[in-house]
């Protein structure tokens, strides 16, 4: 089985595969591949909602033995369609998908469906590090880290993702974020299950459907 997940960019498929390590090591041996991708070229979050639900028709109406996610960052609000919510953001991306289906004259088609789904980061990859604190804090070379963002960490909004509170962060430190560097070297040293746990709202679902998988096509 090949799980296929579309993320916006590097440092969103740097971060994955760094915290993910071993969930993914552990799900190749079950016969489940879960392999990360950017977006295809263009605006990121655009191709996400998109063009990747057009990938995706695809890819399963060819493949039976594939599932096709898609992940990106809620933030920011109303790019592609009309959306500030989670639900209004997934219910964005699975009506392009059908209309995909539909372009390929196979709208009913139950099996391609079933194996295309819709996660995000709330309200962007970064949230994962403010879930990581510890880890944030060792990176940045500080003896003490005193949040001051929202607790759940995935509490933030539209006016100050969590990717603007780790650029000020690092700023305030003198130093400069690099996303496909410090993302990565930060969620690499941390439990995935954990940082699940601070996340409940939509990275927690992600990783529960990741753990469920077996090698076999829903």
């Amino acid at each position: 089985m090949r799980i296929i997940v579309y993320v916006e960019g590097p440092s969103d498929k740097a971060a994955m595969e760094a915290l993910l390590l071993p969930l993914l090591e552990k799900k190749r041996t079950e016969g489940v591949a879960v392999v990360f991708f950017e977006a295809p070229p263009g605006d990121k979050k655009e191709s996400v909602l998109t063009k990747v639900p057009r990938k995706a028709a695809n890819i399963l109406l060819n493949d039976p033995h594939a599932v096709v996610v898609a992940m990106p960052d809620l933030y920011p609000k109303n790019r592609a369609f009309p959306h500030e919510t989670v639900e209004e953001l997934e219910r964005g991306i699975f009506n392009n998908f059908h209309a995909a289906l539909l372009g390929k004259e196979a709208p009913d088609d139950f099996h391609a469906k079933n194996r295309f789904k819709v996660f995000c980061f709330k309200h962007d990859m970064e949230v994962l590090i403010l879930a990581s604190h510890e880890a944030l804090r060792s990176r940045l070379g500080a003896k003490h880290l005193t949040p001051t963002w929202r607790n759940p960490v995935e509490d933030q909004d539209h006016n100050h993702p969590p990717k603007r509170i780790v650029e000020e962060l690092f700023n305030k430190f003198g130093q400069h974020y690099r996303d496909t560097v410090d993302a990565p070297m930060i969620l690499s040293v941390v439990n995935y299950q954990e940082v699940a746990d601070r996340c409940p709202q939509c990275f927690k679902p992600f990783i529960e459907f990741l753990s469920t998988l077996k090698g076999t096509v829903p």
